[in-house]
């Protein structure tokens, strides 16, 4: 009824008492004031207390304040999976600047860009980095920031080529700073450079309202309760670690840091630290699986894993439960703060048998708790699909865990936020329970005699052959279907197969139109999160198709 006044308008504002912007930076203050004297890190030899990891967050923000580090500003950090890179994300924002962590597999012209894109002001660097930092600020345009070296004893080599040494500028640092907390939780906090494969990566800016909302939804998605003990098997710089640097405070949990991604290192910390949770890409998983020492049966210790990828190969997820490492299938990308969808385990799973229990899981599934939603949309209509397994449509994503945009690139991010759904790109399928399922990059579906064929379907069958320890599909140019299958195959270490035994097992397994036509063995490119680089074996496709023209 017009001119009806709401009762509950009326003098219950927001106040200071009753409301808080929400930021990740709370969790830290919460647990070294609940946990002081909790670990909250382990590396190598040393080991901190959350009492500890707050007062050295803090002294690192006051250090970065003391330079000139404010709100507006971007302070970059290329480095592995080390203290100080956790560290990091709560002392940047502390000062009310932004975090940008570097792809630690970078070459200098890419890291030039995004210094010089990003504004950074001052950036944290490990020595094994040095020589390409040190290219890349050469090859910068703009004013070059400060450089802090974060020296590893751990690690044997590089070189120092900073003004300052990171445990230096903490102890010149104030453990009494008072962190600055954003006025408005929509400030960005963190920016993350997508791994384009053509042109120039964009720069995907996310804020303390979605950090910390994907925090908390890494517990309860991942089932971390209250002190796990987590191994930093995912880098850090990628997607901020997935958010879990701030789930692990929020957690009160420890954080296992860990350089590299070395299987027997790997066990031993689960071991000895008693690791529960881990993330990782399908690479990571795999390469435990047939690692040599992996522990089998009763002999490896029960771990809880985050498993993302478009969809993960069953005999992926069935060998990782042969090690002890039960897998959660999440997905999303930079956009979403990493995960923003989980398969959701349903009753009854557990006692299914082993393949089918893989098929149910290895699906995109469902928004992650405090995501609004995901799901499948017909781009032209931005109508859902029917709820049938088949009929295709664009993956998409509403709600609080996406990002704000892309710095400096307004036509990219209307594009992206057309029709009021974040476009991932990405297509698939409904099931009838409402479940996402993945098909394959829109790039990605090879059209052959006018029949669309998935690559991850053929990948799919191509992992389960007992020789095969990765294998990507890409479109090969073909006069008569106009593309078919081609597979890249990178065999087990001591494991044989031809190209005539490759192609007859997948004939064994799916339509004749789908089976690869050629198969190509050797190393398969990978990215630094284990992703396989599809670009560049299409491009080779494209490079032969060329050269025999």
């Amino acid at each position: 009824m017009d001119g009806k006044v709401n009762q509950y308008d009326i003098g219950l504002d927001k106040n200071a008492a009753n409301y808080v912007p929400l930021t990740p930076l709370s969790f830290l203050a919460r647990s070294a004031a609940v946990y002081p004297n909790h670990t909250s890190t382990v590396y190598e030899g040393r080991r901190f207390t959350w009492a500890e990891t707050y007062a050295r967050c803090r002294r690192f923000a006051s250090y970065l304040a003391a330079h000139g580090i404010g709100g507006g500003d971007t302070v970059a950090a290329m480095l592995p999976n080390v203290p100080a890179m956790n560290e990091a994300h709560f002392a940047v924002p502390m000062t009310g600047a932004v975090l940008n962590t570097l792809n630690i597999r970078l070459d200098a012209p890419s890291i030039a860009f995004q210094l010089d894109h990003g504004g950074a002001r001052i950036i944290l660097v490990d020595p094994e980095f040095a020589d390409v930092i040190s290219e890349a600020l050469k090859l910068m345009s703009g004013p070059k920031p400060l450089v802090i070296d974060v020296d590893d004893s751990s690690f044997a080599g590089g070189k120092r080529i900073g003004e300052i040494e990171y445990e230096a500028a903490v102890a010149q640092g104030d453990a009494s700073f008072a962190p600055r907390y954003p006025d408005d939780e929509w400030n960005a906090i963190a920016l993350s450079y997508t791994s384009g494969t053509t042109g120039n990566p964009k720069g995907v800016v996310t804020h303390h309202r979605g950090a910390y909302l994907n925090a908390v939804s890494n517990i309860l998605a991942g089932g971390l309760g209250q002190h796990p003990v987590y191994l930093w098997t995912l880098p850090m710089f990628h997607c901020n670690g997935w958010c879990f640097p701030w789930t692990v405070a929020a957690a009160a949990g420890v954080n296992v840091c860990l350089r590299r991604v070395e299987p027997t290192k790997i066990f031993e910390l689960i071991k000895t630290h008693g690791v529960t949770h881990m993330c990782g890409a399908p690479i990571v998983y795999n390469t435990l699986i047939n690692a040599p020492d992996a522990p089998k049966g009763t002999a490896a210790r029960r771990v809880t894993g985050l498993i993302a990828g478009a969809a993960p190969p069953v005999a992926v997820l069935e060998g990782a439960e042969s090690i002890g490492i039960k897998l959660t299938h999440v997905y999303g990308l930079t956009e979403v703060y990493g995960p923003a969808s989980v398969c959701a385990e349903q009753p009854g799973w557990d006692e299914l048998p082993a393949a089918e229990r893989a098929q149910m899981k290895r699906r995109q599934g469902v928004s992650y708790p405090l995501e609004e939603a995901v799901t499948v949309l017909d781009p032209e209509t931005m109508c859902e699909v029917p709820r049938d397994g088949q009929s295709i449509g664009e993956v998409m994503f509403r709600g609080n865990i996406v990002m704000k945009g892309y710095l400096k690139n307004e036509k990219a991010t209307r594009e992206a936020f057309a029709g009021g759904w974040f476009h991932t790109g990405d297509l698939g399928v409904l099931d009838e329970h409402g479940y996402v399922i993945i098909k394959d990059r829109s790039k990605d579906i090879i059209i052959s005699g006018g029949e669309n064929v998935s690559s991850v379907e053929v990948e799919d069958i191509l992992y389960k052959h007992p020789a095969v320890l990765f294998a990507a599909v890409v479109a090969k140019p073909d006069p008569k279907w106009g593309e078919v299958p081609c597979a890249f195959v990178e065999l087990k270490e001591g494991a044989n197969a031809t190209e005539a035994e490759i192609i007859a097992y997948c004939r064994s397994q799916m339509s004749g139109f789908k089976t690869p036509k050629m198969v190509v063995f050797g190393p398969i490119p990978k990215t630094s999160t284990g992703k396989i680089q599809k670009f560049l074996l299409r491009n080779q496709m494209q490079s032969a198709k060329a050269i025999s023209a």
